[in-house]
């Protein structure tokens, strides 16, 4: 099945590209059909296929909603400070209330379908 992605109707209004190794990453920025901006994570990896003996791309894809952005932010910096000093941060270490809303984000986010999204 095709969607809107896999056919590129889709218009970014930024784009940037990371190239690092045998990867790049594309960080997109887009918008839903109301207007709401987003960010999409993309992964790409050069694979050869044995079968077809040509390069295909593998890729993968998370979709950042606005709302998330600060979370995921602090969630980064926080993994990242872990593997360059080997030490955990308390920054994120959630409270029961902070959990109780992380449980109804994502039930807010499950709502969300594909066709929202332009």
């Amino acid at each position: 099945m095709r969607d809107s992605y896999s056919e590129g109707v889709q218009e970014d209004i930024y784009s940037q590209a990371i190239r690092a190794g045998k990867r790049t990453y594309f960080l997109d920025v887009k918008s839903t059909k109301s207007d709401e901006l987003y960010l999409t994570i993309t992964e790409s990896k050069r694979r050869f296929n044995n079968e077809s003996g040509k390069f295909q791309y593998e890729k993968h894809k998370i979709f950042l909603f606005k709302e998330d952005f600060e979370k995921f932010s602090d969630g980064l910096k926080d993994v990242i400070q872990f593997i360059e000093t080997g030490q955990k941060s308390d920054l994120l270490n959630p409270s029961d209330s902070e959990t109780n809303t992380m449980d109804e984000n994502l039930k807010t986010h499950s709502d969300i379908s594909f066709e929202d999204l332009h």
